[in-house]
């Protein structure tokens, strides 16, 4: 029988400028070469907001804004076994002065429309959130 384990927590900013949306192509896993929403696991001991601006800086240089929870979601665990599943907390991110540099786990960062985003390969739910909040 194997043992199941909860969630890890974990956390992304959809940062807004204009009619696009933050994305970093993902350099490592989970999601290895998918665009998302900047984001990873919280720390022990840090609050929700503060690990969205954390990784927010971490992965793009940027320091947010305003921050508001948007939504929770579950994403599994990826078919290795080795990544446990996730619930992710998604931020809207009010701004962020600057140009978005990847860095640590992210391979590119840039903005992208929604016109843009259909033609890429995307992690999970990314679409979904980012026509709720452009569309």
């Amino acid at each position: 029988m194997t043992a199941v384990t909860a969630p890890v927590a974990a956390v992304s900013v959809a940062l807004r400028r204009g009619d696009a949306l933050l994305l970093v192509k993902r350099g490592r896993g989970p999601s290895l070469g998918l665009y998302a929403f900047p984001g990873g696991r919280v720390e022990p001991g840090e609050t929700l907001e503060a690990a969205a601006r954390r990784e927010l800086f971490e992965e793009t240089g940027l320091l947010a804004g305003e921050v508001t929870a948007l939504r929770t979601v579950l994403l599994p665990g990826e078919s290795d076994p080795s990544w446990p599943a996730f619930q992710l907390t998604v931020f809207r991110c009010g701004g962020a002065d600057g140009v978005p540099l990847a860095q640590d786990d992210a391979a590119e960062a840039g903005f992208y429309t929604l016109d843009e985003m259909a033609s890429l390969p995307l992690a999970h739910f990314v679409f979904e959130v980012a026509s709720e909040i452009l569309g």
